[in-house]
């Protein structure tokens, strides 16, 4: 008849349960931090203005080029503005002051 060691069974389970508390910890961590990525971390960045926005325009942020409403007067490309408000595909920005 064929045996199994219980040292075996035990060292074998001390290790599936090591390593299910290791990938817990670090899955509630990982849940627990702030998003990195996304339209939550455009707000409050400055954008480099692309075409004229009066009031309507383009900007160009992390790569990308974004249409874009100014809050008030006129901005012309070159320009720097900061985002105050993100709508859906659309920036809302204010002039950099």
């Amino acid at each position: 008849m064929f045996a199994i060691s219980p040292w075996l069974i035990a060292i074998l389970a001390i290790i599936i349960i090591g390593f299910l508390i290791f990938a817990i910890i670090y899955g509630v961590r990982a849940h627990r931090q702030q998003a990195l990525g996304g339209k939550e971390e455009l707000i409050g960045k400055v954008a480099e203005v692309k075409t004229i926005l009066d009031p309507k325009g383009t900007v160009f942020v992390h790569g990308e080029n974004w249409a874009a409403i100014l809050d008030k007067g006129r901005a012309e490309p070159g320009e720097e503005v900061v985002i105050t408000k993100v709508e859906g595909l659309k920036l809302r920005v204010t002039k950099k002051e």
